[in-house]
This record gives C-alpha cells, sequence and structure tokens, in this order.
C-alpha cells in the first residue's frame, strides 16, 4: 500500500502543472486565432529547387512510401568547351509529391545529391479535397520562397569540398 504523504505530493505536483499549463494558460497558443511562429528549421512541407533537378530518380526510389513520382526526357545540350562533342541532359517534365502519402520522413531530401529538394517550415497547406494534396512542380517550387537560408559555418568549419 502507497504511503499516504507520497500520493498527497505527487498530486500536489500533477495539481500545480495542470495550475500553470492549463489554467494560467502558459503553453496553450489558441490556434488559428494566434499563431505561433515554427523553429526556423522545422520541417514543413518538402520545396523543389527545379533548376537543380535533374531527374536522377533516387529521391522516388528512396522514398518509402512512394508518394513522389518524376518524369523526364533527355535533350542535347551545347558542349561544355570549345571543340567538345554534344551531351545529354535530362530535363525535368513532372515532379508531384502527394502530401496525402508523405510521412515527413525526409529521406528524399537527404538522399538528393544536387540540393533540389528542400524542407520549408510552412505547415498550413491543408485541402478541402484530399486529392489537392498532390503538389506539382509548380506549387513545389512556390514553397522555395519560405525555405531559409542555410545557416553559418561554426568557426573553423571547411566548405565541403575544399581542403
Amino acid at each position: 500500500m502507497p504511503k499516504v504523504p507520497g500520493l498527497f505530493k505527487g498530486l500536489g505536483v500533477t495539481l500545480n502543472t495542470f495550475k500553470r499549463t492549463v489554467i494560467d494558460g502558459a503553453n496553450t497558443v489558441q490556434y488559428p486565432h494566434e499563431k505561433e511562429a515554427p523553429p526556423i528549421r522545422a520541417r514543413g512541407v518538402i520545396a523543389l529547387h527545379e533548376g537543380n533537378c535533374t531527374s536522377c530518380m533516387l529521391c522516388v526510389r528512396s522514398c518509402p512510401d512512394w508518394c513522389i513520382y518524376i518524369e523526364g526526357h533527355k535533350e542535347m545540350a551545347p558542349p561544355r568547351r570549345a571543340g567538345g562533342k554534344p551531351r545529354q541532359v535530362n530535363k525535368l517534365d513532372r515532379f508531384d509529391i502527394d502530401y496525402a502519402l508523405c510521412m515527413y520522413c525526409g529521406i528524399c531530401v537527404e538522399v538528393c545529391p544536387f540540393d533540389a529538394l528542400f524542407w520549408s517550415p510552412e505547415y498550413e497547406y491543408s485541402e478541402p479535397k484530399i486529392a489537392d494534396l498532390l503538389h506539382d512542380k509548380a506549387k513545389l517550387s512556390e514553397w522555395m520562397e519560405t525555405v531559409p537560408e542555410a545557416p553559418a559555418l561554426e568557426n573553423g568549419a571547411e566548405k565541403k569540398g575544399k581542403k
């Protein structure tokens, strides 16, 4: 049988916490009337930098939910140097993410070798119809405006690729 003084002490801690959080409203934000600013590197929605995407399909293959759809084609591009031969480059035709399926794990952002996918802290993108949660490349490119700048390097840190 529990000791009675310990029980009252535990109830006192619980009541003080309840008063501080619920009654005084210390941690409560009255959403949607008051909006809390998310942390600077919060995971909200995935944004696409269309110019960096090469249609390599690494994000599609690594996605556990299979919610990313990419289509592209190859085009001939001019040579990089004078006297060189023309080269083939991938052009992006379609890049869609179905946020009704996405579990926001971020594997696609981490695996992208060309820095085409970024986390945006934007979290208000609900839709009345579930079919509208399929965002195309135009909508994903709009989210790039909300992506924060990368934090500055710490003192003594070297940039990637430089020694």
